[in-house]
Protein backbone atom coordinates (compact mmCIF):
# COMPACT_ATOMS: atom_id res chain seq x y z
CA UNK A 1 0.00 0.00 0.00
CA UNK A 2 1.11 3.44 -0.40
CA UNK A 3 1.05 6.49 1.92
CA UNK A 4 1.79 9.66 0.11
CA UNK A 5 1.88 12.22 2.84
CA UNK A 6 1.05 16.03 1.91
CA UNK A 7 0.90 19.43 4.46
CA UNK A 8 -2.97 20.16 2.89
CA UNK A 9 -2.05 23.28 0.70
CA UNK A 10 -4.24 24.01 -2.12
CA UNK A 11 -2.73 22.25 -5.12
CA UNK A 12 -2.11 19.57 -2.96
CA UNK A 13 -5.62 18.98 -1.93
CA UNK A 14 -7.33 19.71 -5.41
CA UNK A 15 -4.95 17.10 -6.86
CA UNK A 16 -6.57 14.70 -4.07
CA UNK A 17 -10.05 15.24 -4.73
CA UNK A 18 -9.67 14.96 -8.44
CA UNK A 19 -8.21 11.43 -8.02
CA UNK A 20 -10.99 10.31 -6.15
CA UNK A 21 -13.19 11.98 -7.93
CA UNK A 22 -12.41 10.71 -11.11
CA UNK A 23 -11.66 6.99 -9.76
CA UNK A 24 -7.63 7.31 -10.64
CA UNK A 25 -6.94 5.70 -7.11
CA UNK A 26 -7.68 2.90 -5.42
CA UNK A 27 -8.24 1.52 -1.99
CA UNK A 28 -4.09 0.47 -2.26
CA UNK A 29 -3.37 4.55 -1.94
CA UNK A 30 -4.31 5.88 1.43
CA UNK A 31 -3.03 9.85 1.28
CA UNK A 32 -2.00 11.35 4.53
CA UNK A 33 -2.99 14.76 4.57
CA UNK A 34 -1.41 17.04 7.75
CA UNK A 35 -3.83 20.15 7.29
CA UNK A 36 -2.45 23.16 7.46
CA UNK A 37 -6.16 25.00 8.04
CA UNK A 38 -9.92 24.30 7.87
CA UNK A 39 -10.62 25.39 4.10
CA UNK A 40 -13.79 24.71 1.74
CA UNK A 41 -11.14 22.83 -0.23
CA UNK A 42 -9.91 20.18 2.63
CA UNK A 43 -13.56 19.33 3.33
CA UNK A 44 -14.53 19.32 0.07
CA UNK A 45 -11.80 16.54 -0.36
CA UNK A 46 -13.04 14.61 2.68
CA UNK A 47 -16.44 14.44 0.59
CA UNK A 48 -14.90 13.41 -2.79
CA UNK A 49 -13.13 10.42 -0.90
CA UNK A 50 -16.35 9.85 0.88
CA UNK A 51 -18.41 9.40 -2.24
CA UNK A 52 -15.70 7.11 -3.99
CA UNK A 53 -15.50 4.89 -0.48
CA UNK A 54 -11.78 5.34 -0.33
CA UNK A 55 -9.75 6.12 2.92
CA UNK A 56 -7.91 9.18 3.56
CA UNK A 57 -5.73 9.46 6.84
CA UNK A 58 -5.61 13.43 8.79
CA UNK A 59 -2.85 14.10 11.14
CA UNK A 60 -4.98 15.18 14.13
CA UNK A 61 -2.25 16.65 15.81
CA UNK A 62 -0.31 19.40 13.17
CA UNK A 63 3.25 20.05 13.64
CA UNK A 64 3.03 23.29 11.07
CA UNK A 65 0.38 25.62 9.72
CA UNK A 66 -2.34 27.12 11.76
CA UNK A 67 -2.81 24.57 14.15
CA UNK A 68 1.16 23.89 14.97
CA UNK A 69 0.94 26.07 18.57
CA UNK A 70 -3.14 26.02 18.98
CA UNK A 71 -5.97 24.04 19.76
CA UNK A 72 -6.68 21.46 16.99
CA UNK A 73 -9.46 19.90 18.98
CA UNK A 74 -11.98 20.71 15.64
CA UNK A 75 -9.89 18.09 13.94
CA UNK A 76 -10.73 15.68 15.86
CA UNK A 77 -14.06 16.58 15.23
CA UNK A 78 -14.04 16.12 11.22
CA UNK A 79 -12.97 12.75 11.95
CA UNK A 80 -15.82 11.67 13.95
CA UNK A 81 -18.40 13.07 11.56
CA UNK A 82 -16.63 10.96 8.42
CA UNK A 83 -16.38 7.19 8.20
CA UNK A 84 -13.37 7.23 5.60
CA UNK A 85 -11.40 8.87 7.55
CA UNK A 86 -8.47 7.24 9.44
CA UNK A 87 -7.72 9.05 12.45
CA UNK A 88 -3.89 9.93 12.70
CA UNK A 89 -1.21 10.95 15.27
CA UNK A 90 2.41 12.26 15.16
CA UNK A 91 4.11 11.17 17.87
CA UNK A 92 5.05 14.52 19.44
CA UNK A 93 4.27 16.57 22.02
CA UNK A 94 0.89 17.03 21.53
CA UNK A 95 0.56 13.27 21.14
CA UNK A 96 -1.00 12.72 24.40
CA UNK A 97 -3.61 15.12 24.63
CA UNK A 98 -4.72 14.01 20.84
CA UNK A 99 -4.70 10.46 21.84
CA UNK A 100 -7.11 11.71 25.15
CA UNK A 101 -9.15 13.18 23.45
CA UNK A 102 -9.82 10.57 20.88
CA UNK A 103 -10.45 8.19 23.86
CA UNK A 104 -13.19 10.64 25.29
CA UNK A 105 -14.57 10.51 21.75
CA UNK A 106 -14.92 6.31 22.06
CA UNK A 107 -12.21 6.16 18.33
CA UNK A 108 -10.30 2.86 19.32
CA UNK A 109 -6.33 3.44 19.37
CA UNK A 110 -5.97 0.59 17.41
CA UNK A 111 -7.77 2.47 14.24
CA UNK A 112 -5.15 4.98 14.66
CA UNK A 113 -2.33 5.52 11.84
CA UNK A 114 0.80 6.43 13.93
CA UNK A 115 3.77 8.66 12.45
CA UNK A 116 6.97 7.63 14.65
CA UNK A 117 9.74 10.22 13.04
CA UNK A 118 11.14 11.02 16.06
CA UNK A 119 13.22 8.61 18.11
CA UNK A 120 12.18 10.40 21.66
CA UNK A 121 9.24 9.24 21.29
CA UNK A 122 9.59 5.12 21.01
CA UNK A 123 9.17 5.14 24.79
CA UNK A 124 5.64 6.19 24.59
CA UNK A 125 4.79 4.68 21.57
CA UNK A 126 5.57 1.64 23.49
CA UNK A 127 3.48 2.77 26.44
CA UNK A 128 0.30 3.83 24.11
CA UNK A 129 0.54 0.24 22.32
CA UNK A 130 1.72 -1.79 25.37
CA UNK A 131 -1.45 -4.09 24.84
CA UNK A 132 -2.66 -3.47 21.40
CA UNK A 133 -1.38 -2.13 18.20
CA UNK A 134 -2.25 1.12 15.65
CA UNK A 135 -3.53 0.66 12.25
CA UNK A 136 -0.18 1.41 10.55
CA UNK A 137 3.13 3.04 11.45
CA UNK A 138 4.79 5.51 9.51
CA UNK A 139 8.30 4.95 9.99
CA UNK A 140 11.93 5.69 9.01
CA UNK A 141 14.46 2.83 8.17
CA UNK A 142 16.27 3.12 11.64
CA UNK A 143 16.65 0.85 13.67
CA UNK A 144 15.39 1.79 17.31
CA UNK A 145 11.45 2.92 15.50
CA UNK A 146 12.18 -0.62 13.31
CA UNK A 147 12.75 -2.68 16.74
CA UNK A 148 9.97 -0.93 18.65
CA UNK A 149 6.96 -1.19 15.82
CA UNK A 150 5.86 -4.89 15.63
CA UNK A 151 3.21 -5.23 13.45
CA UNK A 152 1.92 -2.60 10.64
CA UNK A 153 5.18 -0.86 9.58
CA UNK A 154 4.94 1.24 6.66
CA UNK A 155 8.31 2.72 5.33
CA UNK A 156 8.36 6.31 5.56
CA UNK A 157 10.74 8.78 4.07
CA UNK A 158 11.29 11.95 1.85
CA UNK A 159 12.74 10.55 -1.51
CA UNK A 160 12.24 13.68 -3.34
CA UNK A 161 15.59 15.79 -3.66
CA UNK A 162 14.76 18.78 -2.65
CA UNK A 163 16.73 21.83 -4.64
CA UNK A 164 17.47 25.39 -3.31
CA UNK A 165 16.00 27.00 -6.29
CA UNK A 166 14.34 25.25 -9.53
CA UNK A 167 17.13 26.07 -12.03
CA UNK A 168 19.45 23.67 -10.11
CA UNK A 169 18.00 20.94 -10.88
CA UNK A 170 19.34 21.37 -14.17
CA UNK A 171 22.47 20.08 -12.91
CA UNK A 172 20.51 16.53 -11.93
CA UNK A 173 17.93 16.31 -14.50
CA UNK A 174 17.22 12.72 -14.05
CA UNK A 175 17.78 10.86 -10.73
CA UNK A 176 16.74 8.03 -8.63
CA UNK A 177 13.63 8.36 -6.57
CA UNK A 178 12.77 5.24 -4.87
CA UNK A 179 12.67 1.23 -5.02
CA UNK A 180 10.62 0.85 -1.59
CA UNK A 181 7.48 -0.19 -3.91
CA UNK A 182 9.38 -3.27 -5.19
CA UNK A 183 10.56 -4.29 -1.72
CA UNK A 184 8.66 -3.62 1.11
CA UNK A 185 6.78 -6.72 1.34
CA UNK A 186 9.93 -8.47 1.37
CA UNK A 187 10.97 -6.24 3.73
CA UNK A 188 8.63 -6.92 6.78
CA UNK A 189 6.04 -3.84 5.68
CA UNK A 190 2.62 -3.21 5.55
CA UNK A 191 3.20 0.16 2.66
CA UNK A 192 5.69 2.52 1.91
CA UNK A 193 5.35 6.25 1.70
CA UNK A 194 6.57 9.84 1.36
CA UNK A 195 6.36 13.15 0.11
CA UNK A 196 5.70 12.93 -3.59
CA UNK A 197 7.08 15.64 -5.75
CA UNK A 198 7.21 18.03 -2.35
CA UNK A 199 9.41 16.95 -0.37
CA UNK A 200 9.08 17.64 3.51
CA UNK A 201 10.12 21.10 3.95
CA UNK A 202 7.47 23.16 4.48
CA UNK A 203 7.20 27.05 3.86
CA UNK A 204 4.33 29.74 3.97
CA UNK A 205 3.56 31.77 1.05
CA UNK A 206 5.21 31.47 -2.68
CA UNK A 207 7.23 34.33 -4.60
CA UNK A 208 7.48 34.10 -8.46
CA UNK A 209 10.43 31.91 -9.67
CA UNK A 210 13.25 32.61 -11.73
CA UNK A 211 12.93 29.07 -13.56
CA UNK A 212 10.06 26.65 -14.45
CA UNK A 213 10.90 23.16 -13.52
CA UNK A 214 8.32 20.11 -13.76
CA UNK A 215 8.95 16.84 -11.97
CA UNK A 216 7.65 13.97 -13.12
CA UNK A 217 8.36 10.72 -11.44
CA UNK A 218 8.24 7.51 -13.71
CA UNK A 219 8.73 3.62 -13.44
CA UNK A 220 12.22 2.71 -15.18
CA UNK A 221 12.91 -0.66 -17.48
CA UNK A 222 13.89 -2.63 -14.43
CA UNK A 223 10.71 -1.01 -12.22
CA UNK A 224 12.82 1.17 -10.33
CA UNK A 225 11.33 4.73 -9.81
CA UNK A 226 13.19 7.83 -11.18
CA UNK A 227 12.41 11.28 -11.52
CA UNK A 228 13.39 13.58 -14.13
CA UNK A 229 13.22 17.38 -13.44
CA UNK A 230 12.08 19.32 -16.83
CA UNK A 231 13.39 23.02 -16.12
CA UNK A 232 13.16 26.29 -18.25
CA UNK A 233 16.10 27.90 -20.16
CA UNK A 234 15.56 31.75 -19.78
CA UNK A 235 15.78 32.13 -16.14
CA UNK A 236 17.45 35.44 -16.15
CA UNK A 237 14.43 37.11 -14.34
CA UNK A 238 11.04 36.48 -13.18
CA UNK A 239 9.11 37.59 -16.47
CA UNK A 240 7.27 35.75 -18.60
CA UNK A 241 6.52 32.69 -16.45
CA UNK A 242 4.21 31.52 -19.12
CA UNK A 243 7.35 31.15 -21.77
CA UNK A 244 9.15 29.37 -18.73
CA UNK A 245 6.21 27.15 -18.91
CA UNK A 246 6.49 26.54 -22.37
CA UNK A 247 10.23 25.61 -22.57
CA UNK A 248 9.59 22.99 -19.58
CA UNK A 249 7.03 21.24 -21.22
CA UNK A 250 8.06 21.15 -24.24
CA UNK A 251 11.07 19.13 -23.07
CA UNK A 252 8.29 17.06 -21.01
CA UNK A 253 6.90 15.95 -24.82
CA UNK A 254 10.07 15.79 -26.41
CA UNK A 255 11.24 12.84 -23.49
CA UNK A 256 8.00 11.29 -24.07
CA UNK A 257 7.92 10.96 -27.54
CA UNK A 258 11.63 10.33 -28.03
CA UNK A 259 11.79 7.93 -24.85
CA UNK A 260 8.90 5.66 -25.82
CA UNK A 261 7.80 6.08 -22.38
CA UNK A 262 4.21 4.69 -23.08
CA UNK A 263 4.19 3.44 -19.67
CA UNK A 264 3.89 5.92 -18.08
CA UNK A 265 1.06 7.62 -19.54
CA UNK A 266 -1.70 8.71 -16.68
CA UNK A 267 -5.04 11.17 -17.34
CA UNK A 268 -2.13 14.31 -15.58
CA UNK A 269 0.52 13.15 -17.69
CA UNK A 270 -1.83 13.62 -21.05
CA UNK A 271 -2.70 16.59 -19.70
CA UNK A 272 0.36 18.27 -19.36
CA UNK A 273 1.36 16.79 -22.84
CA UNK A 274 -1.91 18.24 -24.70
CA UNK A 275 -0.73 21.56 -22.63
CA UNK A 276 2.66 21.36 -24.59
CA UNK A 277 1.18 20.45 -28.44
CA UNK A 278 -1.62 23.68 -27.62
CA UNK A 279 1.00 25.79 -26.24
CA UNK A 280 -1.09 26.79 -22.81
CA UNK A 281 0.11 27.60 -19.99
CA UNK A 282 -2.77 26.85 -16.84
CA UNK A 283 -0.89 28.51 -13.71
CA UNK A 284 2.11 27.52 -11.34
CA UNK A 285 -0.33 25.36 -9.05
CA UNK A 286 -1.60 23.49 -11.60
CA UNK A 287 1.42 22.55 -12.64
CA UNK A 288 2.52 20.79 -8.87
CA UNK A 289 -1.11 19.04 -8.99
CA UNK A 290 -0.70 17.63 -12.17
CA UNK A 291 2.60 15.94 -11.25
CA UNK A 292 1.61 14.60 -7.79
CA UNK A 293 -1.75 13.57 -9.41
CA UNK A 294 0.56 11.78 -12.20
CA UNK A 295 2.97 10.40 -9.74
CA UNK A 296 -0.27 8.60 -7.45
CA UNK A 297 -1.96 7.25 -10.52
CA UNK A 298 1.01 5.72 -11.56
CA UNK A 299 1.92 4.25 -8.43
CA UNK A 300 -2.16 3.09 -8.04
CA UNK A 301 -1.44 1.40 -11.67
CA UNK A 302 1.71 0.24 -10.51
CA UNK A 303 0.47 -1.56 -7.03
CA UNK A 304 -2.80 -2.95 -8.88
CA UNK A 305 -0.62 -5.05 -12.08
CA UNK A 306 2.32 -5.97 -10.03
CA UNK A 307 1.51 -6.23 -6.18
CA UNK A 308 -1.85 -6.80 -5.32
CA UNK A 309 -3.09 -8.33 -9.18
CA UNK A 310 -3.83 -11.93 -7.05
CA UNK A 311 -6.11 -9.77 -5.17
CA UNK A 312 -7.82 -7.89 -8.11
CA UNK A 313 -8.74 -11.21 -9.39
CA UNK A 314 -11.13 -12.36 -6.32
Amino acid sequence: MFFPYFRGRQYELLALKELAQKGLISKYVIPVVEPIKISPTLKNTIQAFEKADLNLAMILNPAVGDFADSDASSLVEIKKDSKNIIPAVIFNESAEETFNNLEELEIEKNTVLSVLNNPDYVDYFKEIYSDDNPAYVLLPDERRMRRAVKENKVLFEDKFNKQSKNSDYLKCEDEPFSEDHLFFRDEGYKGFGDYSIVGDNYEEGGFSPRAVAIHIVYLSDDNELRIHHFVSDSNYDITDVAGKFGEAVKKLLDWYNKGHQERQITSALSTLLDYANKGYYPGLPTIKKLSIMHHLELINKYLITEVYQDEMLH
